[in-house]
């Protein structure tokens, strides 16, 4: 078969099966939230799996009356990561799971990709609540661990022959290429210009300047810096590719 051919054959765009999967998980649980609970059972819902600083506030009462119990207190740290606010927050969260998720699960492997991102999703909810420790609303979203793939993406997509370097490879070997370290990462222009947008659309989140399209209140920007923080410096231990001039 020729290259013409086999391109021919490819589809346009496709994403590994673990993405498809928790892309389907978040729209189940959406769905289910919507359509098969009464408000009463999605606010009990709401407050078993969204991470609410509340809980970790002794002085205010409310140890062992809200619903999960110490478990709660472990598991919302994740599992707050699979609600969210409204369908239009469900498709933008999603989009970019598709784009920066794809990438960085093609190149850890599953199991891999599924520990990053929840430990980058536990990074962003601590950070959540040292900013807002003891305060009553819940936080949703899987916006921490996708800011965790945006930052994990940073550190091989721009470099040359990568997925967006400047000469590429088809297939996965773009995936596969050693990354730099995170210093020489940082003195690559492409990489600084995708870190100083990223971080100035989130302060003007933080600042109240700008709404995301479609959701009501305020961003949890905290959390998307902590994840964010969190994939760039975590990356390297979870990288498989041998990092660029480390021995084999």
């Amino acid at each position: 078969m020729t290259d013409d051919a086999h391109a021919q054959r490819e589809p346009i765009f496709h994403m590994p099966g673990v993405v498809v999967w928790l892309i389907g998980i978040l729209v189940a649980v959406h769905l289910g939230r919507t359509f098969l609970l009464s408000t009463d059972a999605d606010f009990e819902f709401l407050l078993t799996f969204a991470f609410l600083p509340l809980r970790y506030a002794s002085e205010a009462g409310v140890q062992g009356m809200l619903p999960g119990g110490a478990g709660a207190d472990l598991w919302t740290f994740v599992s707050y990561a699979f609600l969210h606010g409204g369908t239009m927050h469900l498709v933008v969260n999603s989009l970019w799971l598709a784009v920066f998720g794809s990438a960085v699960a093609r190149r850890f492997g599953t199991m891999r990709f599924l520990v990053f991102s929840a430990v980058a999703a536990a990074a962003g909810a601590g950070l959540h609540l040292a900013a807002h420790f003891g305060e009553p609303i819940p936080m949703v979203g899987a916006s921490a661990a996708i800011s965790a793939h945006m930052a994990a993406a940073a550190r091989f997509v721009f470099e040359p022959g990568g997925p967006l370097g400047t000469y590429r490879f088809r297939e996965d070997i773009a995936y596969r290429l050693p990354a730099v370290s995170l210093l020489q990462a940082l003195s690559n222009p492409r990489v600084l210009t995708f870190l100083g947008v990223w971080f100035g659309v989130n302060l003007l989140f933080g600042l109240g300047s700008v709404q995301l399209a479609g959701q009501s209140g305020s961003i949890a920007w905290e959390a998307h810096i902590g994840g964010f923080l969190a994939g760039l410096a975590l990356f390297s231990l979870f990288d498989p590719v041998p990092r660029a001039g480390r021995a084999q």
